[in-house]
């Protein structure tokens, strides 16, 4: 394996430069799924039926909250890659070990809101906007659990085997991957949630 000193860790071999390619294709993908989920939510956001609006259950006060948290995470996780690319890998993983504190906690003010929705009466079967709203929800939930366990997993093979190439790449591409995730969370913000508001 042919190592590049000239480049960052992350991209030093081919192979690596190739997997951080396909990761950006399979991001492709990813933004497909949220545009379709996106899409329904705006066709059925005023198929209320006899179930509550947005501007009825949405409140501005926890959604802050989980946007502090899982914007925070991500210049976290910037600091992170930051440190693994001076070789500090003590640095490193105390920022990766944030970054998944600050989105346990975005995910934990998540549960909570479902099941505040649900007690209200806006479950997935109230209504066309209830369902889409869920849903829309519960995938971004969904990837954020997701990239809890591979974060930690991440943290756990840096510390056993240090800062390699291929660690290196692997804690690079988590780090697109969260990065994506906030910015699927801004639209959320932004479209579903303040504009839900108003």
């Amino acid at each position: 394996m042919k190592i590049d000193n000239s480049l960052p860790l992350e991209y030093s071999t081919e192979e690596n430069s190739n997997k951080i390619l396909g990761f950006w294709i399979f991001l492709g993908a990813e933004i497909m799924l949220f545009a379709t989920l996106f899409s329904a939510y705006f066709t059925l956001m005023h198929g209320t039926g006899t179930g509550p609006t947005g501007a009825e259950i949405f409140e501005i006060t926890p959604v802050l909250i989980e946007t502090f948290l899982l914007l925070t995470s991500s210049f976290t996780i910037g600091l992170g890659i930051h440190a693994m690319r001076l070789g500090n890998k003590k640095a490193m993983m105390a920022f990766f070990s944030v970054t998944l504190l600050l989105g346990l906690g975005f995910l934990g003010f998540e549960i909570f809101e479902f099941v505040h929705y649900v007690h209200i009466g806006a479950g997935l079967q109230t209504s066309a906007f209830t369902a889409a709203l869920l849903t829309t929800l519960g995938t971004h939930g969904a990837h954020v659990t997701f990239g809890l366990f591979w974060g930690l997993f991440i943290i756990l093979q840096v510390k056993k085997r240090g800062l390699t190439p291929e660690t290196a790449n692997k804690s690079f591409i988590f780090s697109l991957y969260w990065h994506f995730l906030d910015v699927v969370w801004i639209f959320i913000f932004s479209f579903v949630y303040l504009k839900g508001m108003m």
